[in-house]
């Protein structure tokens, strides 16, 4: 079992930069496959990153850091967009063929034009 608790959302202004912190508990975190999705008011929710593939829609923008000695992965997150507003989960699965089984409780970001 895996526990994410993702933190660090808020207000930006378009153009600026935020850091989503995902920090996780439970079994061996550096053997989990992380990532990142988001959901926009009344749209589903959409996958984002992980650290080997980006949405086209933030790459070049997004990167993932993860750090193992802290069990805790990123969303840089550079050059916002207001579109980019939306709730962020982080997500973690135990291989990257496999369907992501642990989620976060999501952190909402909102970028202002």
């Amino acid at each position: 079992q895996v526990q994410l608790v993702e933190s660090g959302g808020g207000l930006v202004q378009a153009g600026g930069s935020l850091r989503l912190s995902c920090a996780a508990s439970g079994r061996t975190f550096s053997s989990y496959d992380m990532g990142w999705f988001r959901q926009a008011p009344g749209k589903e929710r959409e996958f984002v990153a992980t650290i080997t593939y980006y949405a086209d829609s933030v790459k070049g923008r997004f990167t993932i850091p993860r750090d193992n000695a802290k069990n805790t992965v990123y969303l840089q997150m550079n050059s916002l967009k207001p579109e980019d507003t939306a709730v962020y989960y982080c997500a973690a699965r135990s291989g990257s063929g496999r369907k992501f089984e642990y989620w976060g409780q999501g952190t909402q970001v909102t970028v202002s034009s």
